[in-house]
């Protein structure tokens, strides 16, 4: 049998993917294998990001390791796919032509024709929903739809994965269903922007609805909602939040900044109080909202005052979650052809280590409080002398963890959740014990 290595760069929603390409060459006869440690002879497939700077570097660092092991004599055939290969396809093969295949973020099922594997319609049909979890088993990501209608100013991804496109209600559940049945009952929420979700296939936005029925399908413990936008905010969706229990008390929404004359150049389309109010209204809707937001510093035109708002705001608001990165210009997008990317590297970077430093500070606090709580935690691992768990609150990869103390005589399972008193937290995870039961 021949072997398949499929490498993953990126985000989850190309993982998605990935796992149905690794279903897809699995069910043709080939031993397919992901991420591996040790990379095999046969056939290697590098599945790509193309969203900012430091992701295409590291995917066109990891296909040009590999075309050194090809030109070796280490490696047989060698395929590119993904976002990388979608945006800059025509470069890459005249800059890399080690390189057997290229696919794009779309036709990457195609990429079975390479190696004579003919499938019939029911075939493709059938695989849509048909994965191979790279994930633990008992949890999952589902993809609701691709592409993106927003264009935001300083943003690639509409570039490479064009208008917002929907998957039907009914295939969605489907796929969850199937999922359930072979033991998955945690699942992550996908998309470019998931409040945007029906718009295209029903005329409207269908998120709350679609998240209700799949609430509704027995098996199903946690759904956690991930890439929300604020701009018109469906706030249906906290109404399904607040009555289906299995719907965690969490949302991934970005923001970007908290100055209007930067979210207008980012072209937003939301402005400061309109954003604040958003943030106090699903916080009164949903009081324990665990909220994971994004921002951005350095933006053309960003002014130190501009960066003082944003501060402020951050220490206003104390999310339970947040990330951050400078600025970094993509050709061909609004920004890039208008403004000058005149701020420098120094001061984006004394910007990042500011508003990370005082988002720390609000971790700490917020994690403190925790201590003496019992929270429903997953066991994800056993790690050393803990077992690895986490919360409602807590997505994985991206997020903290709950360090467990092992109890006694008792072994805890893997995707089996547990009631756990918190005993002590540092300013990112959490410490406890079982509470017997």
């Amino acid at each position: 049998m021949q072997t398949v290595d499929l490498i993953t760069m990126g985000c989850s929603k190309n993982l998605v993917d990935s796992e149905r390409l690794l279903y897809m060459f699995k069910n043709a006869g080939f031993r397919v294998f992901h991420n591996p440690k040790i990379l095999h002879r046969d056939i290697a497939v590098v599945n790509t990001c193309g969203f900012i700077n430091d992701a295409k570097t590291e995917s066109i660092e990891m296909i040009l390791n590999l075309a050194e092991r090809k030109k070796q004599g280490r490696l047989n055939k060698l395929c590119v796919m993904g976002c990388l290969s979608e945006r800059y396809m025509e470069e890459l093969r005249k800059e890399i032509p080690e390189v057997d295949c290229f696919y794009g973020k779309f036709n990457w099922p195609l990429l079975l024709n390479e190696f004579k594997i003919q499938r019939t319609a029911s075939d493709c049909q059938q695989q849509e929903l048909k994965r191979i979890l790279t994930t633990p088993k008992h949890y999952a990501y589902i993809k609701i739809s691709e592409g993106c209608d927003r264009h935001c100013a300083y943003c690639a991804i509409p570039i490479i994965t064009g208008r917002h496109r929907s998957r039907p209600i009914e295939d969605i559940l489907k796929e969850v269903e199937e999922l359930v049945a072979g033991g998955t009952h945690e699942f992550q929420i996908i998309a470019q922007e998931l409040t945007f979700y029906g718009v295209d296939l029903y005329k409207e936005r269908k998120i709350a609805q679609l998240i209700e029925r799949m609430a509704d399908i027995k098996g199903v413990k946690w759904i956690r909602l991930h890439y929300a936008y604020p701009t018109d905010f469906p706030l249906d969706l906290l109404k399904v939040m607040k009555e289906k229990n299995n719907v965690c008390h969490y949302l991934d929404i970005a923001l970007q900044h908290s100055s209007t004359s930067v979210l207008d150049k980012m072209h937003r389309n939301i402005t400061a109080t309109q954003q604040k109010h958003l943030i106090e209204e699903i916080r009164r809707q949903v009081p324990d909202i665990a909220l994971r937001t994004t921002f951005m510093v350095g933006y053309p035109g960003e002014t130190d005052e501009d960066f003082k708002n944003l501060l402020d705001f951050v220490s206003e608001m104390k999310f339970e979650r947040m990330g951050a990165f400078a600025y970094s210009e993509e050709e061909n997008t609004p920004a890039a052809l208008k403004y000058s990317d005149t701020i420098s590297e120094d001061v984006k970077q004394q910007r990042l280590d500011k508003l990370m430093a005082l988002q720390q500070e609000i971790y700490t606090e917020i994690m403190a409080k925790r201590i003496g709580s019992i929270m429903e935690v997953v066991v994800d691992e056993r790690e050393g002398d803990y077992y690895i768990g986490r919360t409602q609150f807590d997505s994985p990869e991206v997020d903290g963890v709950v360090y467990i103390t092992p109890p006694i005589n008792k072994q805890l399972r893997k995707g089996c959740f547990y009631k756990v008193k918190i005993t002590d937290a540092n300013e990112f995870d959490l410490y406890g014990s079982i509470i017997k039961q």
